[in-house]
C-alpha cells in the first residue's frame, strides 16, 4: 500500500476540466492530471436517469492532499454535486510513484 490515490472526477466541459486541471497541477496539488475526452455518463439525478457527454480527470495525488484536492474542486466546479473519489494504488513503478510525491507540495 502506498500514499497515493487517484482521484476521479468528471466534468460538462473540455474547458471546465483543463480549467480544474490546471489550477490543481499549478498548485502542486496533484502531480498529474489526464483529462479524458467525451465519456457517455448515465446516472441517476433528482429520481430520473439522466446522460451527459463528460470529461474524465485522473488526478494523482496523495492521501494527504486528498481533502484539499476534494475541496478546491468543488470550488472550482460547475455541478452542484460533483463526482470526487479516491482510489488508492496499491503498487506501481517506485520511480512513477516518488515522481508523485516530488510533484506533490
Amino acid at each position: 500500500m502506498t500514499n497515493k490515490v487517484i482521484v476521479l472526477s468528471t466534468c460538462g466541459s473540455e474547458e471546465e476540466a483543463a480549467k480544474i486541471a490546471q489550477h490543481l497541477v499549478g498548485n502542486r496539488l496533484a502531480a498529474c492530471v489526464n483529462v479524458i475526452p467525451q465519456v457517455k455518463s448515465i446516472y441517476r439525478w433528482q429520481e430520473k436517469v439522466e446522460s451527459a457527454q463528460e470529461w474524465l480527470l485522473l488526478v494523482k495525488t496523495t492521501t494527504e492532499r486528498f481533502a484539499l484536492v476534494r475541496t478546491e474542486i468543488r470550488g472550482l466546479h460547475s455541478y452542484e454535486l460533483p463526482e470526487c473519489v479516491a482510489i488508492p494504488i496499491d503498487d506501481g513503478s517506485a520511480a512513477y510513484l516518488q515522481w508523485i510525491e516530488d510533484n506533490v507540495k
